[in-house]
């Protein structure tokens, strides 16, 4: 398994990184177990969670992916040996999160709360990246179409960027976190959090968590020269397009135990054009001799700006499927191909 470096901190995680927002809705806790033994014994060492998880976010199920790796942890020991990466939810009306039923924002006092519940969901003493889920701002995300893009305007009551990290140094300076990251943030966002943190006002970001995938794009258009000149590499969630780069929901197929069967949440990968860019880098795998699986999972490996690559899975196949891809070889010829197709259909699913 390959490792690079996590920003500036230190650290080396696995090209791979196992996603769990499946723990607790899609997946039981031995199944969850399961993963991550077979993840860690491929060589990855790198988990991604979130406060939010499992998806859908529900709030009788909230937090039980993080309870599901808490048992892992404890029952396997070797906790030194694991890069954890949770998150805090930004801005929300959603009660689930917050004792007080009242939504939850990126301010000193929530921040505590929620540092406080994932470690003692998790069952450890510290969280190695703790990451926010998206920013406090009200911004236009998760699937908005940034050709159509309106400017927000600042809300009066905004947590300022500076407020948050000097929050995120008292839970560094405590011992509770060690590395902090962004997730959903843009180039303006990125960009300032390196500001005030290069002014003295809290910890420097390692990492950015944003979707990126052959038919999204648009962090190469701003984030990619933040990610490579400011070392704040891109763990791209999303590889696979919630599974539409499978190819698994070709010419309407709707499998059982699928996401869009069970949930239909899947809006982001069915705008216009989707369909048909989709639908070319399927027929492009299948022309090379690859799964679509693995085109689209060593595209996103092989880019310069990437730490790590996020997958998921609900069954130990896929999991298995999926850590294969990274052992293919790109090539200057499928790279042509692909932006070939890329630049006939650009970002359909932003």
């Amino acid at each position: 398994m390959e490792m690079r470096k996590l920003g500036r901190t230190g650290l080396d995680v696995s090209l791979v990184c196992l996603g769990t927002m499946t723990f607790g809705e899609q997946n039981t806790e031995a199944e969850g177990h399961a993963q991550m033994d077979r993840a860690k014994d491929a060589g990855v060492n790198f988990l991604d969670a979130a406060e939010l998880y499992p998806i859908p976010p529900k709030p009788e199920t909230q937090g039980r992916t993080e309870e599901t790796i808490g048992t892992w942890l404890k029952s396997r020991g070797g906790r030194d040996k694991v890069v954890v990466a949770t998150k805090a939810v930004g801005r929300t009306a959603m009660p689930q999160f917050r004792d007080d039923g009242k939504g939850a924002r990126l301010s000193r006092g929530q921040l505590r709360e929620a540092v406080e519940k994932s470690l003692r969901r998790l069952q450890t003493d510290y969280i190695d990246l703790y990451q926010l889920h998206w920013p406090d701002r009200e911004v236009s995300q998760f699937g908005a179409n940034p050709v159509t893009f309106r400017t927000v305007a600042p809300a009066p009551d905004e947590v300022p960027i500076g407020e948050t990290l000097e929050a995120l140094q008292e839970f560094v300076a405590e011992g509770k976190i060690r590395h902090v990251g962004l997730s959903n943030e843009s180039a303006w966002g990125t960009m300032r959090f390196l500001a005030e943190s290069d002014a003295g006002r809290g910890p420097r970001v390692a990492s950015i968590q944003n979707g990126y995938n052959l038919v999204n794009r648009t962090f190469e258009t701003a984030l990619a020269e933040v990610a490579l000149r400011e070392d704040v590499g891109l763990l791209a969630y999303s590889p696979l397009a919630q599974g539409y780069l499978t190819g698994k929901y070709r010419n309407g197929a709707l499998p059982d135990g699928s996401r869009k069967k069970l949930f239909d949440r899947l809006q982001r990968y069915e705008g216009p054009g989707a369909e048909e860019a989709i639908g070319a880098y399927l027929d492009l795998a299948g022309e090379i001799g690859w799964s679509p699986g693995d085109l689209a999972l060593r595209f996103a490996a092989t880019r310069p700006f990437v730490t790590s690559v996020i997958i998921g899975a609900t069954t130990m196949e896929q999991l298995d499927q999926d850590l294969a891809a990274f052992d293919r070889r790109w090539s200057a010829e499928i790279e042509a191909r692909v932006d070939a197709i890329h630049a006939a259909r650009p970002n359909t699913c932003p």
